[in-house]
């Protein structure tokens, strides 16, 4: 296995700033939540995807949706990108999804103005009517690396400085 990023905290002005964002809360509140944010983890030896956890306890009824700051980065070699997912678990019984289906964390993220604060935006689109229960360290999305490619004629550039969608502009 090649060992090629870290994970670690977003500060904590930055995550107050999102939580408040998405949330709201009083400082001392998100502080505490903050305190709790654990950093993503295998869950086995064969585990492919490192578990992202929820900062706080959350329900989603049927439709809902939310923007969860998760108060993590993530610094990676050059040649690697982090894909999002949901927990298989949680799209097979409740069709928990994504937004924008997979989430993709480039290596230059890291240092963007945002600190590389990865977001995630989930809805409960299941149709069977069952709220989504999401405890406070309970694991919602998994992180998988994968290295990649480019072209022999490619010639970009551009230094990011942003959050999504921030490459395009």
């Amino acid at each position: 296995m090649k060992r090629i990023a870290s994970f670690d905290k977003v500060s904590f002005e930055r995550f107050l700033s999102d939580w408040k964002d998405s949330f709201g809360g009083t400082d001392e509140e998100i502080k505490k939540i903050y305190g709790n944010v654990i950093l993503p983890k295998r869950a086995t030896k064969g585990s492919a995807g490192y578990d992202f956890f929820m900062p706080s306890e959350l329900t989603l009824k049927p439709g809902e949706t939310a923007k969860i700051p998760t108060g993590i980065r993530c610094c990676m070699d050059e040649g690697w990108v982090l894909k999002l997912y949901p927990r298989s678990g949680l799209g097979f019984k409740y069709r928990l999804q994504l937004d924008n289906t997979v989430g993709i964390i480039d290596s230059d993220y890291y240092f963007s103005n945002n600190e590389g604060h990865i977001m995630a935006k989930i809805t409960n689109d299941g149709h069977s009517g069952k709220n989504v229960e999401l405890n406070a360290g309970t694991g919602f999305m998994q992180g998988i690396f994968v290295e990649f490619g480019i072209t022999f004629d490619d010639s970009a550039d551009e230094i990011r400085n942003g959050g999504f969608g921030s490459t395009t502009k």
